[in-house]
């Protein structure tokens, strides 16, 4: 009833919560789905295996089919000759100058998909494949997602140190609005103090609004990152369709929302009971 008597100032302090909530909450949403859209790392940094030119397709189907049973392969492709030359001459305009050859020049190979994203195992994994018969060479470049790695990575400790100044933050916003509460209840509690009501009597009240604000900041703060996705990603639709791909935006996972409201629950809680504690104590009757 008392927030409801000052509709105005509790409507702009659930919305400095969710601000504060919905800024490091779409951050970590934003790196979750580039970390889906690098979901296709592993084909990016696909393991190029070229044989011999005298390797036969019954020597390349069966390094295909042992490489398949490495631990650390999940997928490989086997490109016979006359692919390789028929996916040359398409992307490369050399059609007619390579009809003119008296054969053909490409070696067979092999794509080797790779479980993980790993540095060190790529690099024993491409040792292991060289050691192979009838392979002539193998080809990593992983740089490009190293890179990229390491801007997740980055990305992830500004989030978290973001995170936490903003909870220090909401912490003293709800704080500071429950203080002034306290303030304009003050001679209410000392003649509840007076007539021998407890300091849980006198904190009930305090907690269950640091809980409602809590509540109106995690829903507007839902809100914000289901209409924020929303707008975005008609833009990310439209940049993805000039590349050819169907990436989009997942939005607000229904768990993370329901992560979030009651991460803004606790935080009104706890909030309202620091401030209760601090100020409850200097409140005795005289």
């Amino acid at each position: 009833g008392r927030l409801l008597r000052q509709p105005f100032g509790s409507f702009f302090t659930c919305l400095v919560i969710a601000v504060a909530l919905s800024l490091p909450m779409g951050l970590t949403l934003l790196l979750k789905n580039l970390s889906e859209l690098g979901g296709t790392w592993q084909h990016a940094a696909q393991i190029s295996v070229f044989l011999d030119l005298n390797a036969t397709p019954a020597e390349g189907q069966a390094r295909q089919k042992r490489l398949l049973k490495h631990p650390s392969v999940v997928q490989v492709k086997w490109i016979s000759q006359a692919q390789a030359l028929k996916d040359f001459q398409a992307f490369s305009g050399l059609g007619q100058a390579l009809q003119d050859l008296p054969e053909n020049p490409l070696p067979s190979s092999l794509l080797v998909t790779p479980e993980q994203i790993d540095k060190a195992q790529l690099s024993r994994l491409a040792d292991e494949i060289q050691a192979l018969p009838k392979v002539q060479q193998v080809q990593l470049d992983i740089l490009w997602v190293e890179r990229l790695v390491a801007i997740l990575q980055l990305g992830e400790r500004f989030v978290f140190a973001l995170t936490v100044l903003l909870i220090a933050a909401l912490l003293l916003v709800v704080g500071n609005t429950i203080r002034l509460h306290i303030e304009n209840r003050r001679i209410e509690i000392e003649v509840i103090k007076l007539v021998g009501g407890t300091d849980s009597y006198v904190r009930r009240p305090f907690l269950y609004m640091g809980v409602l604000y809590g509540f109106g900041g995690g829903v507007l703060a839902w809100l914000m990152l289901l209409w924020g996705f929303d707008w975005l990603n008609e833009s990310v639709i439209q940049l993805a369709q000039l590349y050819g791909s169907e990436f989009r935006l997942a939005g607000v996972p229904v768990e993370d929302g329901f992560s979030l409201l009651f991460g803004a629950l606790l935080l009104g809680y706890f909030a309202a009971w620091l401030a209760v504690a601090k100020h409850l104590r200097e409140l005795l009757p005289s």
